[in-house]
């Protein structure tokens, strides 16, 4: 199977140079493209593969159109080559799919009370308990689990092994990649007298439209109001978003950060892997958290934001961390010097002033 490119120019816009009747059955990086492949350049300093490649065609932009002579085949002009690519991967992806059957598998567990649309598909060994919805064309594969009076919207995919737990939502055209828990108990408990005393974790957690979670990421449920995850966002594997986190529309959080609770992200944010994000701050839209960075207090103003050392060999990132310890040993040090020299200076300008003023009578 494949595509013209006048097919993929009418469906994702841009302009065409060569010939539109060139069939491409995939798309691949430049190195490794094909006469069969479509490629793409979204970076300059790969012109020069982009020169070589025997791909069929070429997505890249107006700048590099100009500056990529050598390549002879069609090309797609477009002012983001990267975004195409996407659009593009996606078609190429649908063409490929295995189309699902509608159903319920019979070794599924459907709760009579539940509601699932006749046009959603219900993998083997699926639970989903009482009073759940699961919306139209909806995907829950083998394994999952959908608690009670929870809702699944439409064109949403639980990949196998997922766990939803009760009264939780997502909207639609979620993508819910495998052994994702949401609608855990928040980690919440008094201390009395040395010992801990559970907090129950009421809330839910509510997902809008268009949101993926990478695999094993865990959304715990609010303590008392609901944990939300706004449209759009993107999150990697392996993140923990604890309870009443409110996460904006839009964000992209990358592989293995934490969330403490109650900690308020912006919209059209990003959060580099493995950075940590304190319980009860606030991170205001457009913010970028670089990869490692621990955030312990609000972030109010866009900007990119980054708090670890660079990495050097681990005899000079040593000799940093002990000038770090000494650092206020230091300071104590340098203040105790500057009174010194105030008290040895203080005279000395106290008589040239006096000579100055001598000098000037007469």
């Amino acid at each position: 199977m494949g595509i013209r490119l006048e097919q993929l120019v009418e469906r994702l816009g841009g302009q065409l140079k060569g010939d539109a009747q060139i069939d491409v059955s995939g798309i691949a990086p430049l190195d490794v493209a094909t006469s069969s492949h479509i490629t793409f350049l979204s970076n300059p300093k790969f012109r020069s593969q982009a020169e070589q490649t025997q791909a069929a065609a070429l997505i890249l932009s107006e700048v590099d159109d100009a500056a990529v002579a050598g390549y002879l085949g069609a090309r797609i002009v477009t002012k983001n080559p990267y975004a195409y690519f996407a659009h593009a991967a996606q078609l190429f992806a649908a063409q490929a799919a295995v189309p699902v059957t509608a159903g319920i598998h019979r070794s599924a567990c459907v709760d009579e009370t539940a509601q699932v649309a006749a046009s959603a598909t219900i993998g083997p060994h699926v639970v989903i308990e009482a009073g759940a919805v699961i919306g139209e064309r909806a995907v829950i594969d083998a394994g999952s689990y959908v608690g009670r009076n929870a809702r699944v919207g439409a064109d949403t995919h639980f990949y196998a092994r997922v766990t939803f737990h009760s009264g939780c939502e997502i909207g639609e055209r979620g993508i819910v990649h495998s052994g994702v828990v949401i609608g855990t108990d928040g980690f919440g408990f008094a201390n009395e007298g040395g010992n801990w005393v559970k907090i129950p974790q009421v809330g839910r957690v509510v997902i809008g439209n268009d949101v993926e979670i990478g695999a094993n990421t865990t959304i715990d449920r609010g303590a008392l109001s609901d944990t939300v995850v706004e449209d759009g966002v993107k999150l990697d594997n392996q993140i923990q978003i604890a309870h009443n986190c409110h996460i904006g529309a839009h964000t992209a959080i990358a592989a293995c950060v934490g969330i403490a609770g109650s900690a308020k992200i912006g919209k059209y944010c990003s959060i580099g892997g493995a950075a940590m994000i304190h319980g009860h701050i606030t991170i205001a839209d457009k913010v970028h958290v670089s990869a490692g960075t621990l955030a312990l207090r609000s972030i109010l103003e866009p900007g990119q934001y980054t708090g670890f050392y660079p990495i050097a060999k681990h005899g000079e990132w040593e000799k940093s961390a002990a000038l770090v310890r000494n650092l206020g040993t230091m300071r104590e040090k340098i203040r105790a010097l500057e009174k010194t020299i105030k008290s040895l200076t203080e005279p000395l300008n106290g008589r040239n002033t006096e000579q100055n003023t001598e000098q000037k009578n007469d």
